[in-house]
């Protein structure tokens, strides 16, 4: 991130357990959320300036959260998402999809959104039904 000029990274299957914040290498910090340790799990890095800009942290699964920031006067809504793939149950998808356009609709016109995500998109032969 530092060297490429990264200030914001939103990342996926992160496998630490718990809902924490830690400071890691060069100045960031990662916020995380998790239940198991064993899958999912979802997070937030921010370089040291945006890290101190945190007004809210709101964790939702271990599929999905929001960080809230006020950067400049303005608030970002930074949302990191993982999809359920392929194999997993029907019901787990629709509550993923349900959680995200919660989260969606509950930040105000007003506020800017970012969403950083894998949404295991499928193309190609075998996406039939899909769609």
């Amino acid at each position: 991130m530092k060297r490429r000029k990264v200030d914001m990274l939103c990342v996926q299957e992160t496998k630490w357990k718990g809902s924490k914040a830690r400071n890691i290498k060069c100045g960031f910090k990662l916020f995380y959320h998790d239940v198991d340790g064993k899958r999912n799990g979802v997070g937030v890095i921010l370089n040291e300036e945006y890290s101190k800009s945190v007004v809210e942290v709101m964790r939702v699964s271990d599929r999905l959260m929001n960080v809230k920031l006020e950067v400049e006067g303005m608030m970002i809504n930074v949302i990191s998402a993982y999809a359920p793939q392929v194999g997993c149950e029907m019901e787990e998808k629709k509550r993923f999809w349900s959680e995200l356009d919660e989260v969606v609709d509950g930040v105000p016109r007003k506020e800017r959104l970012v969403i950083g995500a894998d949404f295991n998109g499928h193309e190609g032969e075998g996406n039939r039904g899909d769609e």
